[in-house]
Order: structure tokens, then sequence, then C-alpha cells
């Protein structure tokens, strides 16, 4: 890579895009299988239960409440998207497809733009790579894909801006360091404030704004801080802001996240090479890798930190030599990993310190490298250098191409995507809790039960796991030991309000019905909580529903009239109207005195 040497003029015909078009198809083609997915994991919260999408909150919410979490442009396209298509996933693996192809093609104009050799491979081998694929087919990761849109534009357009404002510099002009009103610099601006609108782990743009510079331009000068200034403001507001949710909105507080900062840096050198093991050999691809146990006193652990800081020391001695390149690609890749190399509270962390959807932007420069690579060691072949470079791209995008087709069948649904896990990571404790939630639905207990057990022994005191546990032996008429397994999970959580709740449930149907009145009172009590707006206390109606059966039960209608009304009015104002048909229909058979009206 030379940026000394001009970009090569870009052609304004239709064929100039070819490569282009040649990329999409190529995109579509390896991600055929998406076609036929569905929603999976985190998809409910983000859109298929999101009550500013799908409930009574609406589009304004999106832009006023914490229910946006730090995504609000994202939520407002799966917002306008539910209101043409509704929740058939289908257009929303289109959508996500599509934007991942159009990054694959910004990204090859960016390399252009820089003067890289080989840019369109470098732009194929990113987008065709397999470890995209947890960004390009799973819908709530349209987080990745659409911010990655606006990234690579804020790129393109400052490049651009950059290359006329040094050709009015060369010319002799000069240019003053005020705002400037550049139509590239305000395109630049505005695409980078929706990139991070977006996802917040776009924040390090800014910093690869100045790289790219500094690659044009071969220097850096201090001067051009005031211009990256506007970039920066953006990202530290979004940092501060993402910090904060990540902690308080997303509770990633307590021991998950308790680790010392010693402990944070032995992971972050080794997330370095683990996300670039992966580019170079993406085999396995795992939903959940495992999770790591980082001691820190030990000095082998501190092995993948010193060699990823003196890998990058050396190329920095090297960066304006042979090395420059490498120093380019490896200062971006570190830069564009930051936010998620386990210096923040990252809510995923719980599961594991590392993720494909992690690197989507990150992974653009070694892959671009590469491209970059195999374009200029092939030009030293000779006459034949041309049919050489075409044999070594199809061979490796063939093979890429055709890992990400198998890939996207990981994706198909809940279960084939939490049982491919298992197969890699057998230890992932939120795989097997939530195959069992699958399998549940699905009818299948006794397999239920199993992985259930399975998450228990890898994480003993999970409320969930324990409470569902005792379900599924309710379920399968396994009463006394399901009652049995609420009552250890209350000696672990007295104050869980579900579990006196399902507790007070099993209890009625063995006829102990003083104990389900008791658990059932508790229930209420617990799950009691305060409006913010307003500082009035609401009930539940559901456990307050369970309260008013006990109550029927004993014989006590007048109490079970009363925990009736109130829990319908609850449901009502929660706009459950389900709920309020139900307690509707028992409150008249309360009313009646245990007789259903005729």
């Amino acid at each position: 890579m030379d940026p000394s040497v001009p970009p090569t003029a870009t052609p304004r015909s239709a064929r100039a895009w070819l490569p282009g078009l040649v990329l999409v198809a190529a995109i579509f083609l390896a991600y055929a299988r998406v076609w036929h997915a569905g929603f999976i994991w985190d998809d409910d919260d983000h859109l298929t239960r999101n009550p500013c999408i799908v409930g009574p909150l609406g589009f304004g919410a999106i832009w006023t409440s914490a229910k946006a979490v730090y995504y609000p442009l994202v939520l407002t396209s799966f917002w306008v998207q539910h209101a043409i298509w509704g929740l058939n996933p289908l257009p929303y693996h289109v959508v996500d497809v599509a934007l991942h192809a159009v990054c694959a093609v910004l990204l090859w104009r960016v390399l252009r733009q820089m003067n890289v050799p080989g840019a369109w491979l470098g732009a194929a081998l990113w987008a065709l790579h397999p470890v995209q694929v947890e960004s390009a087919a799973w819908i709530t990761e349209q987080k990745n894909t659409q911010s990655g849109v606006f990234y690579l534009l804020a790129i393109l357009f400052c490049l651009r801006w950059i290359e006329a404002r040094n050709a009015v510099i060369d010319s002799g002009g000069q240019l003053q360091p005020r705002f400037p009103r550049s139509r590239n610099y305000g395109m630049a601006l505005l695409c980078a404030t929706l990139a991070i609108l977006s996802k917040s782990s776009t924040v390090m743009l800014p910093v690869v704004l100045g790289l790219c510079w500094w690659w044009v331009d071969r220097r850096w000068r201090w001067s051009q801080v005031v211009w990256l200034a506007p970039f920066a403001m953006v990202s530290g507001a979004a940092s501060a802001w993402t910090v904060w949710e990540q902690k308080y909105g997303h509770n990633a507080l307590g021991a998950e996240w308790s680790q010392t900062w010693a402990q944070r840096a032995v992971i972050a050198g080794k997330d370095i090479w683990f996300y670039l093991w992966k580019l170079a050999w993406p085999h396995p691809l795992t939903f959940i890798y495992p999770q790591w146990n980082t001691d820190a006193t030990r000095v082998v652990a501190w092995v993948p930190l010193i060699c990823a800081g003196g890998a990058l020391f050396l190329l920095w001695r090297g960066r304006d030599g042979k090395l420059r390149p490498v120093f380019f690609a490896a200062v971006y890749f570190v830069v564009s990993l930051f936010p998620v190399l386990s210096f923040f509270n990252v809510y995923f962390f719980r599961y594991s310190f590392v993720g494909d959807h992690f690197q989507y932007l990150a992974s653009m420069g070694p892959l671009a490298l590469a491209g970059a690579g195999i374009a200029s060691a092939c030009r030293l072949g000779g006459g034949e250098s041309r049919v050489l470079y075409r044999v070594v791209s199809a061979a490796l995008l063939l093979v890429l191409g055709g890992l990400t087709w198998l890939q996207c069948g990981v994706y198909y649904n809940l279960e084939t995507l939490w049982r491919a896990t298992l197969a890699d990571n057998p230890n992932a404790w939120i795989a097997q809790y939530n195959l069992a939630d699958v399998l549940v639905k699905q009818g299948h207990l006794a397999e239920a039960e199993e992985h259930y057990r399975a998450q228990l022994q890898l994480l003993p005191r999970s409320e969930e796991g324990m409470g569902n546990l005792a379900n599924v032996l309710l379920m399968e008429g396994r009463t006394e030991e399901g009652i049995a397994e609420f009552e250890q999970l209350l000696t672990v959580d007295p104050g869980s309000s579900l579990a006196h709740a399902n507790l007070a449930v099993a209890l009625l149907r063995e006829g102990r019905v003083n104990e389900a009145i008791d658990h059932a009172q508790k229930a209420v009590a617990f799950s009691r909580h305060t409006d913010e707006e307003t500082g009035e206390g609401h009930n539940d109606p559901t456990m307050l529903r369970i309260l008013a059966q006990a109550y029927a039960r004993s014989g006590r209608y007048p109490d079970a009239i009363l925990a009736a009304k109130m829990a319908m009015q609850g449901a009502q104002s929660q706009s459950n109207m389900p709920l309020a048909a139900a307690l509707s229909r028992e409150l008249a058979i309360y009313e009646a005195g245990g007789k259903a009206p005729h």
C-alpha cells in the first residue's frame, strides 16, 4: 500500500460498479439459508416483545425512555419495519443481510479511496468470512450491520474531505482551523452520529479517522485534532452514557463483573489473540465461548498482553517503512476492539468475555491487510500474476463462502442455536438453561429436566433454573419433588415472589390450602412495586389472581372477590385483556359462592 500514489480515477460508467454487484450477489448466495430462519435469543427484548415496538409505549418511548437501551436508531428501524411487515422474520433477515452487503461495498470503496491494493478482495474476505454470520444472521445484531453502514460512510466522507483539503493546501491555499462548512465534512460528522446512535461501540471512530488521516498524509499533525474534536465530543457523550447504562440499566454489576484491573488487562491480552486467531482459523465458531478463569498472579497469564504490546511497539518502530500497512491494520484492530476488551462492564461478559459479533468492525483491518498482501504477492509473479490472483482469490472466497453457508444453519432457530453451542461448549450454562426452555415448550419434559439439572450443576444457586426445574417436575406429575425444589429455592431467595406464587399453586394442587394462602400472600407482598412517576404502589395482578384462587378454595369468598377485583383492575391498567377476561369469569364464580353462573 502506498498512499503517496494518487488513487485511480473511478470511471463513471456502470461497469465500475460491476465488482460491487458481484460482491452483493456472493453475499446473498452465501447467506441463502438465513431466509428460512426465525427469531432467536434477544430478538424478543429488541423486537418481538419490546414495548416500544409491539407494546403500549410506542415510537416516542424509543427516544424518551430507557426501553430503547442505547440503540435508539436501530429500535427506530425495527419500529418502521414492524409497521410494514409485522413479525414475519424473513424481511428482517433480508434487511440485515442487505445492510451487511452495503457495508461490504462501502468497505471496498473506502479501501480504494485509500489506494489499498486488492481493495475488492479485502472487502470480499471480510464480507464472506464466517465470523460475520453472528452479526448478519442474528436479527438483534442489525445494530452491527446498520451502524457499520454509517461508520463506513463517515470514513468515506472524511477521506474525501481530507483529499479536497489537501488539494487546496497543495495549490497554495490556506485552511483556517475553524469549524468547516465542507459538505463532505458535515456528512462525515452526521454519519458518525448516526453510527453511534445505532451502536455505541462505534465510539472509537474519531481515533479511526485520525489513523486514516495519518495513512493518507503519511504523518500526523496536532492541528488535525481541531477537526476531529467534534467527532470526539459525540463519542465521549455516547461512551459515558453507555458505561452508565450497562452498569445500572443492564445491571452489569456483581460477581460476574468484579474483576480487578490486573485481571481485566490479562483478559484484554487474551481477547486480542483470540479474535485474530478466529480470523485466521474460523473453527469452531461458537455462539457462547467458554468463560476464562483468569489468575493475574501467574506470570504466564500476562504473556498474551506482553506479546501484543511488544508486537505493536515493533510495528510502531517500522511505521514509516515496509511495516506501515501492518502497523495500520494492527492499530486499527486493537483500537476498534477496545470497547469490548473487558476494561468496561458489558452484560454479555456474564456468559463469555468474547463473541464473534464484537469484532464485526475490527476484523476489517486484518482481512483488508490479507487482501492487500495477496494482491501484492501475486503481482510479483510476472505476466501470469493476474491469473494467479484470480485463482487464489476465487479459492479463498469459495472456502469462506461455504463456511458461511454452513454457519448460517446454526441460526435457524433457538433449538439449533443452543444445541450447536452445547456441542462446542457444554459448560455454557445459559445454553443449558435456554435449550431446556425450548424443550419445555415442545413438551419434551424429561430432556428439559436434564438440561435444567445440567445448568444447576454449572450455576448451583440459579433462581431461574431452580424455579423452572420445579415447574417441570410439577408438569411431570411429581408434585412433592416440585414442592421440595421450590422450598429449596426459597432458602436461596426468601423474597422471590415468583417462587412463592408457584409454590402456592403446587400446594393448592395437593390440597394444602392454608399453606398455599400463606405463600400467595407473600407473593403479593414481595411483588408490590412503586410507580416512579406517580409514587403509587401496585400489586402484580397474576399474584393477586393466585391469592384469590387460594381464598376461594378455602371458602373465603369475600376475600377472593376483593383480591380478584384488585387483580382485574391491575390487568386492565396494564392492557392485559386476556388476563382481565379470565379474572372476570372467575370473579363471577366467586360472587356466586363458588358456583358457575348460569
